[in-house]
C-alpha cells in the first residue's frame, strides 16, 4: 500500500486556513529546526530566522515545542526573539487567525515544566528588552508552578536586585496567591532591616539596596489581598 503522506501530515501541521501550501515547506522546516539545535549562537539564529519567516511555529506543534526548548538560550538576543515569538502564539495573529489547539496543547505542555532556571531566563530577558513583558506573561501564566519560582528567585539575595524586582511585578501583575506567605516573611525581615538600619547608619549599602524592594512589596500584598 503506497505511503499517504496526507495521513501523516497532520502529525507535524495543524493546518488552518491560513496554513495553505504549508506542505510545500516541509523541508525548509526540518532544515530550520536542526539549525536551531546547533552549538554556535550564528546558526541557531539563521534557523529561526528561516522558521520565523515560514511562521512554521503557528502551524506545528513540533516546532512551537522546539521553540520553548530554547527559552534558555545562552544567547540573550536570541532568547528574546524566541520568547516574543512564542508570546504571539498566544493571541491572533495580523490576519485575526488564532493559534490552533494543538500547537497550545504541545506549548503548554512544556511551559507547564518550567522550574526556577526557566523562570529566571525569562526576567533576564524582560531586564534586557522591557517590551517582551507582555510575551512572559503569557508564558508565565501557563505554568502552574511560576509563582513558587518567582517567590524563590524574589527572594534570593544573591540575585541581581533588577531580576528580583522583576519577579514581584509579575508575582502581583499575573496574581500569585500562593507567594503572600513569602512575601510577607519578606516585607517583615525588609521592615526589621530597615529598623536596624537607623540605627546603624553605617550599614553596608548592598543592605540598603534590598531594603529598597519594601515599597513595591507591600503594594504586591495590597493587590494580592485585594483579588
Amino acid at each position: 500500500m503506497p505511503y499517504d503522506l496526507q495521513f501523516v501530515q497532520p502529525f507535524l501541521f495543524q493546518v488552518a486556513e491560513t496554513a495553505s501550501g504549508v506542505v510545500e515547506l516541509f523541508p525548509a522546516v526540518w532544515s530550520a529546526a536542526e539549525g536551531l539545535t546547533a552549538p554556535d549562537a550564528g546558526s541557531r539564529r539563521v534557523a529561526l530566522d528561516r522558521l520565523l519567516a515560514l511562521r512554521a511555529h503557528r502551524f506545528s506543534p513540533l516546532v512551537a515545542y522546539l521553540l520553548a526548548t530554547r527559552i534558555t538560550d545562552p544567547n540573550l538576543a536570541l532568547r528574546v526573539r524566541v520568547i516574543q515569538a512564542l508570546g504571539e502564539l498566544f493571541v491572533p495573529d495580523a490576519n485575526g487567525q488564532v493559534t490552533p489547539p494543538a500547537v497550545h496543547r504541545h506549548l503548554a505542555a512544556y511551559l507547564a515544566q518550567m522550574r526556577t532556571r526557566p523562570v529566571f531566563s525569562l526576567l533576564e530577558a524582560v531586564a534586557a528588552q522591557p517590551e517582551s513583558a507582555d510575551a512572559v506573561a503569557h508564558l508565565l501564566n501557563a505554568c502552574p508552578y511560576a509563582g513558587n519560582h518567582l517567590a524563590e528567585i524574589l527572594s534570593e539575595r544573591k540575585n541581581p536586585l533588577q531580576i528580583r524586582r522583576l519577579a514581584l511585578h509579575f508575582i502581583a501583575e499575573i496574581g500569585y496567591l500562593d507567594t503572600l506567605p513569602t512575601l510577607e516573611r519578606l516585607a517583615n525581615r525588609l521592615e526589621m532591616r530597615l529598623a536596624g538600619q537607623t540605627a546603624m547608619p553605617f550599614a553596608p549599602p548592598a543592605e540598603r539596596d534590598e531594603a529598597s524592594l519594601l515599597p513595591d512589596i507591600q503594594a504586591a500584598l495590597r493587590r494580592l489581598n485585594a483579588r
